[in-house]
Protein backbone atom coordinates (compact mmCIF):
# COMPACT_ATOMS: atom_id res chain seq x y z
CA UNK A 1 0.00 0.00 0.00
CA UNK A 2 2.87 2.36 0.56
CA UNK A 3 4.54 4.19 -2.28
CA UNK A 4 7.48 6.10 -0.87
CA UNK A 5 8.17 8.44 2.01
CA UNK A 6 8.74 11.18 -0.51
CA UNK A 7 5.07 10.92 -1.33
CA UNK A 8 4.29 10.93 2.36
CA UNK A 9 5.60 14.47 2.62
CA UNK A 10 4.30 15.45 -0.79
CA UNK A 11 1.41 17.52 -1.33
CA UNK A 12 0.47 21.65 -4.91
CA UNK A 13 -0.97 23.22 -6.22
CA UNK A 14 -2.16 23.43 -5.34
CA UNK A 15 -2.49 24.42 -5.68
CA UNK A 16 -4.70 23.53 -7.87
CA UNK A 17 -7.99 21.94 -7.17
CA UNK A 18 -9.02 25.06 -5.31
CA UNK A 19 -11.13 22.74 -3.20
CA UNK A 20 -10.66 24.98 -0.21
CA UNK A 21 -11.60 28.17 -2.03
CA UNK A 22 -14.79 30.06 -1.45
CA UNK A 23 -17.04 31.35 -4.21
CA UNK A 24 -15.87 34.88 -3.46
CA UNK A 25 -12.57 36.31 -4.64
CA UNK A 26 -11.16 36.51 -1.11
CA UNK A 27 -10.37 32.86 -0.52
CA UNK A 28 -9.83 31.55 3.00
CA UNK A 29 -6.17 31.05 3.85
CA UNK A 30 -5.00 27.87 2.19
CA UNK A 31 -1.51 26.39 2.56
CA UNK A 32 -0.24 23.96 -0.05
CA UNK A 33 2.69 21.58 0.29
CA UNK A 34 3.70 20.73 -3.26
CA UNK A 35 6.26 18.20 -4.40
CA UNK A 36 7.24 18.37 -8.07
CA UNK A 37 8.84 15.19 -9.40
CA UNK A 38 11.43 14.68 -12.12
CA UNK A 39 10.80 11.27 -13.64
CA UNK A 40 12.23 9.16 -16.41
CA UNK A 41 13.48 5.94 -14.89
CA UNK A 42 10.50 3.86 -15.97
CA UNK A 43 6.82 3.97 -16.92
CA UNK A 44 4.89 6.82 -15.34
CA UNK A 45 1.82 4.61 -15.31
CA UNK A 46 3.52 2.63 -12.54
CA UNK A 47 3.89 5.62 -10.20
CA UNK A 48 0.28 6.52 -10.96
CA UNK A 49 -0.74 3.00 -9.93
CA UNK A 50 1.25 3.23 -6.71
CA UNK A 51 -0.32 6.59 -5.91
CA UNK A 52 -3.80 5.24 -6.61
CA UNK A 53 -3.17 2.55 -4.00
CA UNK A 54 -2.70 5.24 -1.35
CA UNK A 55 -5.86 7.17 -2.31
CA UNK A 56 -8.07 5.59 0.39
CA UNK A 57 -5.47 6.50 3.02
CA UNK A 58 -5.28 10.09 1.82
CA UNK A 59 -9.05 10.38 1.62
CA UNK A 60 -9.34 9.12 5.21
CA UNK A 61 -6.88 11.80 6.38
CA UNK A 62 -9.11 14.44 4.79
CA UNK A 63 -12.17 12.89 6.41
CA UNK A 64 -10.44 12.92 9.79
CA UNK A 65 -9.45 16.58 9.43
CA UNK A 66 -5.70 15.93 9.35
CA UNK A 67 -5.50 17.73 5.99
CA UNK A 68 -8.06 19.63 3.93
CA UNK A 69 -7.26 18.11 0.55
CA UNK A 70 -4.72 16.29 -1.60
CA UNK A 71 -4.03 15.60 -5.24
CA UNK A 72 -1.83 13.98 -7.87
CA UNK A 73 -1.22 15.67 -11.24
CA UNK A 74 0.38 14.46 -14.45
CA UNK A 75 2.49 16.52 -16.84
CA UNK A 76 0.87 17.41 -20.14
CA UNK A 77 2.99 20.29 -21.48
CA UNK A 78 5.64 22.54 -19.99
CA UNK A 79 8.93 22.25 -18.13
CA UNK A 80 10.80 19.36 -16.56
CA UNK A 81 8.44 18.35 -13.76
CA UNK A 82 6.54 15.19 -14.69
CA UNK A 83 4.32 14.67 -11.65
CA UNK A 84 2.95 16.88 -8.88
CA UNK A 85 1.76 15.67 -5.48
CA UNK A 86 0.24 18.02 -2.93
CA UNK A 87 -1.74 18.29 0.25
CA UNK A 88 -3.48 21.34 1.68
CA UNK A 89 -4.28 22.76 5.11
CA UNK A 90 -5.78 25.88 6.66
CA UNK A 91 -2.59 26.83 8.53
CA UNK A 92 1.14 26.23 8.37
CA UNK A 93 1.01 24.19 11.58
CA UNK A 94 -1.74 21.95 10.20
CA UNK A 95 0.18 21.59 6.94
CA UNK A 96 3.33 20.36 8.69
CA UNK A 97 1.36 18.17 11.09
CA UNK A 98 -0.44 16.79 8.05
CA UNK A 99 2.87 15.75 6.52
CA UNK A 100 3.64 13.77 9.68
CA UNK A 101 0.15 12.25 9.66
CA UNK A 102 0.53 11.16 6.03
CA UNK A 103 3.86 9.52 6.71
CA UNK A 104 2.52 7.75 9.79
CA UNK A 105 -0.58 6.52 7.96
CA UNK A 106 1.44 5.17 5.05
CA UNK A 107 3.91 3.50 7.42
CA UNK A 108 1.02 1.85 9.25
CA UNK A 109 -0.30 0.49 5.96
CA UNK A 110 3.02 -1.14 5.04
CA UNK A 111 2.83 -4.60 3.54
CA UNK A 112 5.44 -7.04 2.30
CA UNK A 113 5.68 -5.26 -1.03
CA UNK A 114 6.32 -1.80 0.46
CA UNK A 115 10.07 -1.87 -0.06
CA UNK A 116 9.64 -2.89 -3.68
CA UNK A 117 7.07 -0.14 -4.18
CA UNK A 118 9.45 2.41 -2.68
CA UNK A 119 12.24 1.27 -4.97
CA UNK A 120 9.97 1.35 -8.02
CA UNK A 121 8.77 4.85 -7.28
CA UNK A 122 12.23 6.15 -6.48
CA UNK A 123 13.72 4.66 -9.62
CA UNK A 124 11.06 6.16 -11.87
CA UNK A 125 10.77 9.56 -10.18
CA UNK A 126 14.31 10.04 -8.97
CA UNK A 127 14.37 13.71 -7.91
CA UNK A 128 11.94 16.34 -6.66
CA UNK A 129 11.51 20.00 -5.73
CA UNK A 130 9.44 21.00 -2.68
CA UNK A 131 7.45 24.21 -2.33
CA UNK A 132 5.04 25.54 0.26
CA UNK A 133 2.52 27.99 -1.16
CA UNK A 134 -0.09 30.18 0.51
CA UNK A 135 -3.14 30.98 -1.57
CA UNK A 136 -4.19 34.61 -1.06
CA UNK A 137 -7.01 35.03 -3.57
CA UNK A 138 -9.05 32.92 -5.94
CA UNK A 139 -12.44 31.72 -7.05
CA UNK A 140 -13.73 28.17 -7.29
CA UNK A 141 -16.91 26.37 -8.14
CA UNK A 142 -17.50 27.61 -11.68
CA UNK A 143 -19.92 25.42 -13.65
CA UNK A 144 -21.31 22.01 -12.77
CA UNK A 145 -18.40 19.89 -13.98
CA UNK A 146 -15.40 18.91 -11.86
CA UNK A 147 -12.02 20.19 -13.04
CA UNK A 148 -10.08 17.71 -15.14
CA UNK A 149 -7.03 19.79 -16.08
CA UNK A 150 -4.89 22.58 -14.67
CA UNK A 151 -2.71 25.36 -16.00
CA UNK A 152 -0.08 26.90 -13.75
CA UNK A 153 2.33 29.79 -14.23
CA UNK A 154 5.32 29.89 -11.89
CA UNK A 155 6.65 33.44 -11.66
CA UNK A 156 10.11 34.78 -10.85
CA UNK A 157 9.58 38.18 -9.21
CA UNK A 158 11.41 41.18 -7.83
CA UNK A 159 11.33 40.29 -4.12
CA UNK A 160 11.44 43.93 -3.07
CA UNK A 161 8.24 44.65 -5.01
CA UNK A 162 6.34 41.38 -4.82
CA UNK A 163 3.77 42.68 -2.32
CA UNK A 164 2.80 45.23 -4.95
CA UNK A 165 2.26 42.36 -7.37
CA UNK A 166 -0.27 40.87 -4.93
CA UNK A 167 -2.08 44.21 -4.73
CA UNK A 168 -2.31 44.41 -8.52
CA UNK A 169 -3.66 40.88 -8.75
CA UNK A 170 -6.32 41.53 -6.11
CA UNK A 171 -7.40 44.85 -7.60
CA UNK A 172 -7.01 44.24 -11.31
CA UNK A 173 -6.58 40.57 -12.18
CA UNK A 174 -9.07 39.00 -9.76
CA UNK A 175 -12.21 40.60 -11.27
CA UNK A 176 -11.20 39.42 -14.74
CA UNK A 177 -10.53 35.87 -13.59
CA UNK A 178 -13.66 35.73 -11.43
CA UNK A 179 -15.77 36.69 -14.45
CA UNK A 180 -14.27 33.81 -16.43
CA UNK A 181 -15.28 31.44 -13.63
CA UNK A 182 -18.72 33.02 -13.39
CA UNK A 183 -19.21 32.55 -17.13
CA UNK A 184 -18.22 28.88 -16.88
CA UNK A 185 -15.08 29.28 -18.96
CA UNK A 186 -12.98 28.10 -16.00
CA UNK A 187 -13.95 26.06 -12.96
CA UNK A 188 -11.51 27.95 -10.73
CA UNK A 189 -8.39 30.05 -10.47
CA UNK A 190 -5.96 31.07 -7.73
CA UNK A 191 -2.98 33.26 -6.88
CA UNK A 192 -0.52 31.86 -4.36
CA UNK A 193 2.63 33.26 -2.77
CA UNK A 194 5.91 31.58 -1.93
CA UNK A 195 6.46 30.50 1.67
CA UNK A 196 9.22 27.90 1.28
CA UNK A 197 11.04 26.57 -1.76
CA UNK A 198 13.04 27.58 -4.78
CA UNK A 199 13.21 30.56 -7.10
CA UNK A 200 9.54 30.84 -8.03
CA UNK A 201 7.80 33.50 -5.93
CA UNK A 202 4.23 33.51 -7.24
CA UNK A 203 1.93 30.87 -8.63
CA UNK A 204 -1.14 31.54 -10.74
CA UNK A 205 -3.39 28.55 -11.36
CA UNK A 206 -6.42 27.88 -13.52
CA UNK A 207 -8.50 24.71 -13.64
CA UNK A 208 -11.14 23.61 -16.12
CA UNK A 209 -12.83 20.75 -17.90
CA UNK A 210 -10.34 20.41 -20.77
CA UNK A 211 -7.10 21.94 -21.98
CA UNK A 212 -8.59 23.70 -25.00
CA UNK A 213 -11.17 25.52 -22.87
CA UNK A 214 -8.54 26.57 -20.32
CA UNK A 215 -6.20 27.87 -23.02
CA UNK A 216 -9.01 29.90 -24.57
CA UNK A 217 -9.89 31.38 -21.19
CA UNK A 218 -6.23 32.13 -20.53
CA UNK A 219 -5.88 33.93 -23.85
CA UNK A 220 -8.94 36.02 -23.06
CA UNK A 221 -7.57 36.93 -19.63
CA UNK A 222 -4.14 37.86 -20.99
CA UNK A 223 -5.68 40.17 -23.57
CA UNK A 224 -7.47 42.06 -20.80
CA UNK A 225 -4.76 41.98 -18.12
CA UNK A 226 -1.83 42.92 -20.33
CA UNK A 227 -3.46 45.26 -22.84
CA UNK A 228 -1.09 47.93 -24.18
CA UNK A 229 -2.99 50.72 -22.46
CA UNK A 230 -3.26 48.87 -19.15
CA UNK A 231 -0.79 50.36 -16.67
CA UNK A 232 -1.51 47.74 -14.01
CA UNK A 233 -0.67 44.90 -16.36
CA UNK A 234 2.54 46.59 -17.44
CA UNK A 235 3.57 47.09 -13.81
CA UNK A 236 2.78 43.47 -12.97
CA UNK A 237 4.98 42.33 -15.86
CA UNK A 238 7.81 44.53 -14.60
CA UNK A 239 7.62 42.91 -11.15
CA UNK A 240 6.90 39.30 -12.15
CA UNK A 241 7.92 39.02 -15.78
CA UNK A 242 9.85 35.77 -16.14
CA UNK A 243 7.78 32.64 -15.66
CA UNK A 244 7.40 28.98 -16.59
CA UNK A 245 4.05 27.54 -17.67
CA UNK A 246 2.75 24.02 -17.13
CA UNK A 247 -0.35 22.22 -18.33
CA UNK A 248 -1.43 19.42 -16.00
CA UNK A 249 -3.83 16.48 -16.17
CA UNK A 250 -5.64 15.97 -12.86
CA UNK A 251 -5.20 12.27 -12.06
CA UNK A 252 -6.44 12.33 -8.46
Amino acid sequence: MKTIKTLAIAVGISLFTLSCMAQEDEAPTNYIYSTYFYCGGGPLSRVDELTAETAPIMDKLVEDGEITGWGWYGHHTGGGWQRLAYHTASSMDQLLDGSDAIEAALDAANDDDADDDQMNFGQICYRHDDYIWRTVIGTGGGGDASPKVGFSSYHVCDVAREERADEIVKEHVAPIMAKLVEDGKLTGWGWSVHEVGGRFRKLQTMVGTDHKAVLKARAESLELIYADDNAAGVELTEICGAHVDYMWDIIH
